[in-house]
């Protein structure tokens, strides 16, 4: 909702109804995004130890800290009181930057360790089907998540939408890795695409740190209409919120 005078283009933001709304809804996503993880991590974890698979180890660490970061935004929005959900933004993209920076240490020494010929994984089809799954089931989570965090003006629930998204991501190279090492012997496919993927956590743990996962508080903000232009979800030309 916005409306102008004299030129000057001003946010209203989601009116107290729709934000409790969206308030319960990123609640909601984030516990099914944890109860899902936990699933993944045991699985993934189980299944890696029977196949001695890196990849397939690392991928269930990569759920554990998924729940980590969902578990820091269902702490901030645990909060009745607008005022501490807000004050508690801070720490909770401390909290989403560093997971993703310990996710990136961890698949990028992995991924290292495994080009350089530590151990062969044997075929693991409880991974593929763990992989596949998660490879359906996470992009919806992020997506939801990620509409509900833009529209609140939540720069955590966006960055957590974004780590759930690379969460998708090592889906596909821990599927691919699996199938080519199962089907072809390709062991260096997973472990090349994964530094990619430490690459990509790396950034996004730094923009979270930065408090640049989604544009300004959709809280009553004045901004020159001449000079700024806002798209239908409120977002600016620069920034990753609505990307």
């Amino acid at each position: 909702m916005a409306a102008e005078t004299s030129g000057i283009s001003i946010s209203l933001g989601p009116s107290p109804a729709r934000r409790d709304a969206l308030t319960r809804r990123i609640r909601l996503l984030v516990a099914a995004t944890i109860a899902y993880n936990v699933v993944e991590a045991a699985v993934a974890l189980t299944a890696g130890t029977l196949a001695s698979s890196t990849a397939l180890i690392g991928f269930g660490l990569d759920s554990v800290i998924e729940v980590s970061s969902a578990a820091a935004v269902a702490w901030q929005f645990s909060a009745a009181d607008r005022a501490v959900l807000e004050a508690r933004e801070k720490t909770t993209l401390r909290i989403i930057a560093l997971s993703f920076f310990a996710l990136a240490a961890y698949v990028g020494i992995d991924a290292v360790r495994a080009l350089g010929g530590t151990g062969e994984a044997e075929r693991s089809v409880p991974g593929i089907v763990i992989a596949a799954l998660s490879l359906a089931v996470m992009p919806f989570l992020s997506a939801a998540q990620r509409r509900a965090g833009r529209e609140l003006g939540s720069a955590s629930a966006v960055a957590d939408s974004k780590q759930t998204l690379l969460c998708t991501y090592l889906s596909a190279v821990l599927l691919a890795g699996l199938v080519l090492n199962a089907t072809l012997g390709w062991s260096w496919a997973d472990p090349v695409a994964a530094l990619v993927i430490a690459a990509i956590a790396v950034k996004e743990g730094r923009d979270a740190w930065r408090g640049e996962g989604c544009c300004a508080s959709p809280a009553a903000s004045a901004v020159p209409s001449d000079d700024t232009e806002e798209d239908a979800c409120g977002c600016r030309p620069g920034c990753d919120c609505c990307g």
